[in-house]
């Protein structure tokens, strides 16, 4: 995997066995073809994290399970390229930002309103909550994507972190 800027359009409808034509009249351009592609991984993350918290029936570890899974499927070789270093790169901060809000952080603030309608979080901004999360989440995939053995770390910070969030009166 090359990443965006170092594949030429030549090569990838190569690869694809496509034409130049097929790519520009279905996506526009390389970066519309990109975009394609981010958004598929983006929904491929999406039903990992609802299929992992699925698998509990207890809410705050659907959260956590749902944080995890987030956590593992971006780091995979297919994804972490297109989801965390090609897609803010190419789209720009802004547009990544907002497809990461559709996405993610939609999943994330759906689990962490639900948790306060259980009760916790009482008197904490479900928003503030989700953007912070959301932040943590994302760096801690870039730091586990270039050191994978820190991932046992960044799982019992999170669980922490989240325990003593849900405290807050």
């Amino acid at each position: 995997m090359h990443g965006y800027a170092a594949t030429g359009l030549d090569e990838i409808v190569k690869d694809a066995n496509l034409t130049r034509g097929a790519v520009y009249h279905y996506f526009g351009s390389k970066k519309g073809l990109f975009l394609a592609v981010l958004e598929s991984v983006q929904n491929e993350v999406a039903e990992k994290v609802e299929a992992e918290s699925g698998k509990s029936k207890d809410v705050w570890e659907q959260l956590i399970l749902g944080c995890r899974a987030f956590v593992t499927t971006a780091v995979e070789q297919k994804n972490k390229r297109i989801m965390l270093i090609d897609g803010p790169a190419v789209l720009g901060w802004e547009i990544w930002r907002s497809m990461d809000e559709q996405g993610s952080m939609r999943l994330l603030h759906e689990q962490l309103q639900f948790r306060q309608q259980q009760g916790y979080f009482e008197s904490v901004s479900i928003d503030a909550l989700t953007h912070i999360l959301s932040g943590a989440l994302n760096e801690s995939t870039l730091w586990i994507a270039q050191m994978p053995d820190v991932m046992e770390s960044v799982e019992a910070i999170l669980q922490h972190l989240l325990s003593e969030s849900s405290k807050v009166k």
